[in-house]
């Protein structure tokens, strides 16, 4: 069904340049996707590296297509909305993955029952890699569910959840890579503290990170189990684990997402 619907992407930023990667390569044809940028430079850059259809016209894009992906900023919210509002029907289905932007607002910009999904990915779409967590508004049907998981799936994973959820969403998967790419830099730092070369330091750490990610994903089993096949009785791994602990590492690491989780509830009540 998907791969026969004109897709309409509003916003041309980073993002939308992985939703387009991701439905390329997943097989929806160039021409079925127009994407509506005001920044003329930026248009070009998507029509000369994907031959899809650009445009600056918001309207003109959600008149064209059945199915349109919101990829503005928040505070865009409302005069993009105001912009597309004549060219939406009953019969397009609005996928947002506008940060903070519940469901119910954008359904209120609308003088008509609209089919809203509520995405929030993450930046290693950009990789084809990314994880989205996908909620429902009031009049989205299954059918619908089913094409946001499709899209989602082309840049990475995706995962359904109520949309009260969707702020944890965002503490964790969503704010999730900078966490991660701290915690490399931070390896590669102790690596550099203890005599290795930078670059040898950030291949190592990089890689370890990735390879246990990838055996973690893998093999299936609980985190715990593969930590323990790593950790000899009185070893190397068993020290510098008891000085995480020390530090309140998996405390810290909680906190994080939880600090991000409320700051998400936060912008969600200033919309």
């Amino acid at each position: 069904m998907l791969r026969n619907m004109q897709i309409g992407i509003i916003g041309g930023g980073n993002m939308a340049e992985a939703l387009i990667k991701g439905l390329i390569q997943g097989g929806i044809a160039a021409g079925k996707i127009e994407v509506a940028e005001p920044v003329a430079g930026r248009r070009d850059f998507l029509a000369e590296k994907y031959s899809v259809r650009v445009s600056s016209d918001n309207g003109r894009v959600a008149a064209d297509c059945s199915l349109i992906l919101l990829a503005v900023k928040p505070q865009m919210a409302d005069p993009v909305m105001a912009g597309i509002a004549s060219a939406v029907t009953a019969d397009t289905l609005i996928i947002s993955i506008m940060a903070g932007a519940t469901c119910a607002a954008i359904e209120s910009l609308f003088s008509i029952p609209v089919r809203v999904v509520r995405a929030m990915p993450n930046t290693p779409a950009l990789a084809l890699q990314g994880a989205t967590a996908i909620a429902a508004g009031t009049h989205a049907s299954s059918e619908d569910m089913t094409l946001a998981a499709e899209i989602f799936g082309m840049v990475g994973k995706c995962w359904q959840v109520d949309e009260k959820l969707i702020d944890a969403v965002t503490g964790l998967s969503g704010s999730g890579p900078a966490y991660v790419l701290t915690f490399i830099e931070a390896l590669s730092d102790a690596g550099v503290k203890n005599g290795l070369p930078r670059d040898t330091a950030s291949g190592l750490a990089l890689q370890t990170v990735f390879g246990t990610a990838c055996l973690l994903n893998e093999t299936g089993e609980h985190p715990a189990l593969l930590r323990e096949k790593v950790t000899s009785p009185g070893g190397t791994t068993i020290a510098g684990l008891q000085a995480l602990e020390v530090g309140g590492f998996r405390g810290t690491v909680m906190r994080c997402v939880e600090a991000a989780t409320q700051r998400s509830a936060e912008l969600g009540k200033k919309k």
